[in-house]
């Protein structure tokens, strides 16, 4: 029992944010480089491992496959393109459930590019700019606009919808074509063929157009704002549609709160009912990330924790906000 409990107070006394970077760090290469030695997790990730990082790649988002699939008529979709979907959403959603929304905290490399550009930031003194609540209320719809149109739009290629003639071919994959991940992880490992705009139809320049702008707005927004691209992210709606029945957890006990907003003001994503809910338990909300830095700034015994099929992981204590408020004065005086 002595054992257990030191064990407990190493773990809710360690420095949550070296643990997090190095956990990045490890599933950056593995996604980005992992190919290259034959690591392959295959093609139904949660998480933006691109599938046009041809030879790197460790495995693949499940969001292009997602796309291919929906691109068929209805008439198959029935047949054996429709159970080639249904096996995809089940293999993601059992990939999904070990990490929760933590693939986008931990796991994610746009994520951790974006953590990075926020690194730089902070070295260079530039301060960062906030969301005000209504304003983050407001853009919350953007994810669901983009989650819906990346369904429909692979749909509408190969069907006629609402009355309308069949969508041109060149807007097969709309948000692969769209998403930063597509020109900025191949650069990591040498590969620029993303970088250019497709003359062959008008709607292929339209797409790879709007794809340019996309990453200008991404490098521009994550330097300014952590996780600018979180906020608008479709993979994001699309987790959240399944994390509540996901193994891990961030719940909340909220007749320990105190509401003294120590959470809130440690959150990338400016999640203010972090610090305001006393009442919902299970506190994965559609921004959330489960970065855990919530649980890490809590001073309270036991009011924040993170449990796995109902064992906690870690949890908020008074020593372990202490012990890391210590070490993170000691290194902004160094």
């Amino acid at each position: 029992m002595k054992q257990d409990k030191s064990l407990r107070d190493r773990v809710n006394q360690g420095d949550l944010k070296a643990f997090r970077n190095g956990f990045q760090i490890v599933a950056f290469v593995l996604l980005v480089y992992g190919g290259f030695v034959g690591f392959d997790l295959g093609d139904k990730l949660p998480s933006f491992a691109c599938v046009f990082n041809s030879e790197g790649r460790g495995g693949v988002c499940y969001l292009g496959i997602l796309q291919h699939d929906l691109n068929h008529s209805f008439e198959s979709f029935m047949g054996y393109a429709g159970v080639m979907f249904l096996i995809s959403l089940v293999v993601f959603i059992l990939w999904f459930a070990l990490l929760n929304k933590a693939w986008c905290g931990f796991v994610c490399p746009l994520g951790t590019l974006q953590d990075w550009m926020t690194g730089v930031r902070r070295r260079l003194g530039v301060r960062y700019s906030e969301y005000r609540w209504r304003t983050r209320k407001r853009i919350q719809i953007i994810k669901y606009v983009l989650l819906a149109l990346l369904i429909l739009i692979p749909i509408g290629i190969s069907n006629p919808l609402f009355g309308l003639d069949k969508l041109p071919q060149g807007l097969s994959m709309p948000f692969c074509k769209i998403c930063p991940g597509r020109m900025l992880v191949p650069l990591f490992t040498g590969d620029y063929s993303q970088f250019y705009l497709d003359f062959s139809s008008t709607s292929g320049l339209v797409i790879t157009s709007l794809g340019i702008m996309v990453l200008g707005l991404f490098l521009v927004g994550a330097f300014v704002k952590k996780r600018f691209f979180c906020y608008f992210c479709p993979f994001s709606a699309l987790h959240f549609l399944f994390s509540k029945a996901a193994a891990l957890k961030l719940i909340k006990t909220g007749e320990k709160c105190t509401r003294c907003g120590d959470c809130f003001r440690a959150c990338d994503m400016d999640i203010v009912e972090i610090a305001d809910d006393i009442k919902t338990v299970n506190l994965v909300t559609e921004d959330c990330t489960l970065c855990l830095k919530c649980v890490a700034s809590c001073p309270e015994e036991g009011a924040l924790r993170v449990a796995f099929l109902g064992k906690t992981l870690f949890e908020s204590t008074e020593a372990g906000f202490q012990k890391r408020m210590q070490k993170a004065q000691h290194n902004e005086s160094v």
